[in-house]
């Protein structure tokens, strides 16, 4: 019993991820935002930690900031082409990018990409349950084909924001913290 304790004081940052992961997605499947006062305290706190921790550790201050910040660009990063083209949320690019500030870059990729194949069963589940496979079948090639064809993120913005009324939308934050969760468990980050 001993030794799961100090395991999971260990992997606190791992449990605080989570627990800012679960409050991301509650409030997104709830309001269909991701607001800024969760995100922009976490991805600072993030920042700090790592630099005190890193400094703690004997590394210097700048190598811990350095790692938290690479997380943040790469939790941006996974994220900031479907914002482009407005397939996604601000709010859940800069929950990615709190992911990030806390757990740095190659946890926070794979975290990514569980999270998007979490989207992709949800989205599928989604759109056959309300009956509308054909129909979402056919806008996806449909806008496939936008994108390979106009090419300007602006556009595609635009064209996104015309026809979100007509979509089926799922809460991204959702799919994210399942995910993120989904992955720290799996590699025993929660134990």
């Amino acid at each position: 019993m001993e030794e799961i304790l100090v395991t999971m004081a260990d992997n606190w940052v791992y449990w605080a991820v989570s627990i800012f992961a679960i409050i991301a997605a509650y409030i997104d499947g709830k309001e269909l935002r991701v607001p800024n006062k969760i995100t922009f305290p976490m991805i600072i706190s993030g920042w700090i930690y790592s630099a005190i921790f890193y400094g703690m550790d004997g590394q210097g201050w700048y190598i811990g900031l350095m790692w938290s910040l690479a997380g943040t660009a790469v939790g941006i990063a996974t994220l900031l082409p479907a914002y482009a083209v407005g397939g996604m949320g601000a709010g859940d690019v800069k929950m990615m990018a709190a992911i990030g500030a806390w757990v740095h870059c190659t946890i926070t990729f794979y975290a990514f990409c569980v999270s998007a194949i979490v989207g992709a069963i949800l989205a599928v589940i989604m759109v056959i349950a309300a009956g509308e496979g054909r129909k979402h079948f056919n806008q996806f090639f449909f806008i496939l084909n936008e994108i390979t064809t106009i090419r300007n993120p602006e556009a595609l913005a635009e064209i996104a924001t015309e026809r979100k009324s007509s979509m089926r939308l799922l809460p991204y934050g959702i799919p994210l913290a399942i995910g993120t969760v989904l992955y720290f468990a799996w590699m025993g980050y929660l134990i």
